[in-house]
């Protein structure tokens, strides 16, 4: 090495080093937003859960609080109520994860099909619905299920078909096209941008080979997008397990169908709010953040396996 080798070595490094401190520097804002509206309420939450309140035996009084240890969260690992409400969301989670997951890929290979004129016109009517606030999206689709103004009881009705949207058997119907409707566009863009990153010389040269789009789009164009696949599940499967306010405003027109532990953060915001029992409450929320870390985790441990020659 010449010594110009050697002079130019150091700039040379101290410019990739600048670098790499302004590319980690764009990090700064998610770290601190985590840290503030994640880390630190998990902190609380844990601390919370370590104490309970008591009052006396007659209920006059100051309650006073006593360190409880582990106890809430015993009592919240063996409480009926939240896991039979964790179950429900479980079931439901299982059915319209893969559902809107189908859905979002048929999409975005439909638009990866066509010109990009065509596509930029669809991708943006789908990524509509998401970007309306889910509070104005709920409330939209209640009134649509209302039985009273609402158009679409009306309309089955046209069929034989006695639609109530809000009853017992069609309550997660109603929610899961509400989390569909408002969820695919989102999965179908990451999903779009994926299948763009490819390479089009690998599908010209499936096409010389013979292959069709069918064939293309199902042993070509999925498996590279597997990556992005695991990505927009595990968000979903971290969104559903924390389903709140769709059905807490359902809840305002069929308070006999969805009951207010009826999943695991109404029931948390019900010991907090309505209870006022915030330790167990907190303690509640612990056990729910393991549940949700511990079925992404697994999740993501048996589907980003790396593929094996």
């Amino acid at each position: 090495m010449s010594r110009a080798d050697v002079m130019a070595a150091p700039p040379a490094l101290t410019w990739r080093r600048i670098a790499a401190i302004k590319g980690a520097s764009f990090t700064v804002p998610f770290f601190l937003g985590f840290a503030l509206f994640t880390a630190v309420p998990m902190v609380l939450a844990l601390r919370e859960s370590m104490y309970t309140a008591k009052g006396s035996g007659l209920g006059f009084g100051e309650k006073t609080v006593e360190f409880a240890g582990l106890g809430n969260l015993l009592k919240g690992a063996g409480d009926e109520r939240f896991w039979a409400g964790m179950g429900r969301v479980a079931l439901f989670a299982a059915i319209s994860i893969p559902l809107i997951q189908l859905a979002s890929v048929a999409l975005a290979l439909l638009l990866d099909a066509a010109s990009r004129r065509v596509a930029a016109r669809f991708r943006l009517a789908l990524l509509i619905p998401y970007m309306i606030p889910g509070i104005v999206a709920t409330l939209i689709w209640i009134y649509l299920y209302s039985p009273e103004v609402g158009p679409l009881t009306p309309f089955f009705a046209l069929f034989g078909v006695p639609a109530n949207f809000y009853g017992g058997e069609l309550i997660w119907v109603s929610i899961g096209n509400l989390m569909a409707w408002s969820g695919i566009g989102f999965n179908m863009l990451i999903v779009y941008a994926a299948l763009r990153a490819v390479p089009r010389e690998i599908f010209e040269g499936a096409r010389v080979d013979g292959a069709s789009e069918l064939r293309i789009a199902w042993s070509i164009k999925v498996p590279l997008i597997r990556r992005s696949l695991v990505l927009t599940t595990v968000l979903s499967i971290i969104g559903t397990l924390q389903i709140f306010s769709d059905p807490l405003l359902f809840r305002s027109m069929a308070p006999e169908t969805v009951t207010r532990d009826f999943t695991p953060i109404m029931g948390i915001y019900d010991w907090a709010f309505a209870q006022g029992d915030f330790h167990y409450a907190a303690a509640l929320s612990i056990v729910l953040a393991l549940v949700v870390g511990l079925a992404s985790a697994i999740f993501y441990r048996f589907t980003n396996k790396a593929p094996t020659s």
